[in-house]
């Protein structure tokens, strides 16, 4: 990651922090008067190849005794009333400021897969990777609503699993190395102002 880039992700993190922390304060309080805690999830995602961190994000499924893999189908009926608001509007995921501060992420790149994607795909994710991890990124706006179509009608772990793994893996791979070859900062800020603009309520 270069400094530029580096820079840019810390001074818009501790800006939108501020911004917007009425808002998370609210979503946490939210979360723990209707769900309960614990109010984040926490999951082990890769910063590289081989270098592993703690993705934070604000909970939005009920608690099971084991919960891995991608959240397809299989788990929808685990999904809280208060999380199906927060995943619509990508709120869930204002928790990962502070992953972007900590230099786990960056605000555009690769959306950080699971361990057990990258053991099963080394190459790919390997090249993938060469970019930190990122909150959203080409891939996300092009094929993140496709995929939530590939994935929704899964009934089971092993399905979504598959699914997943042959038909979204390699699309979203080829997605996030067009974006690593034209990567800059003017990229970078387009691909966040699609990502807000798509997010962000429409004006009648």
């Amino acid at each position: 990651m270069s400094r530029q880039k580096r820079a840019f992700d810390i001074c818009l993190a501790i800006l939108l922090a501020l911004l917007f922390a009425p808002i998370i304060l609210l979503v946490a309080l939210c979360i723990l008067v209707k769900d309960g805690r614990p109010i984040f999830y926490v999951s082990e995602r890769m910063k590289t190849a081989d270098e592993p961190f703690q993705l934070v994000k604000f909970r939005t499924m009920s608690v099971a005794d084991v919960d891995s893999g991608v959240s397809g189908g299989d788990k929808a009926a685990r999904i809280t009333q208060v999380g199906r608001v927060l995943r619509a509007k990508r709120l869930d995921e204002l928790p990962q400021l502070w992953n972007i501060l900590r230099g786990d992420m960056s605000f555009v790149g690769p959306r950080p897969p699971l361990r057990s994607y990258v053991a099963r795909f080394p190459q790919t994710y390997r090249d993938v990777l060469q970019n930190r991890p990122g909150v959203t990124g080409l891939a996300t706006l092009v094929f993140h609503a496709h995929e939530e179509r590939l994935i929704a009608d899964c009934e089971t772990a092993e399905q979504t699993d598959a699914v997943y793994a042959r038909r979204c893996v390699p699309r979203k791979a080829r997605l996030d190395l067009i974006y690593a070859q034209n990567q800059n900062l003017c990229y970078d800020l387009e691909i966040l102002a699609k990502t807000a603009a798509a997010v962000l309520p429409k004006r009648q």
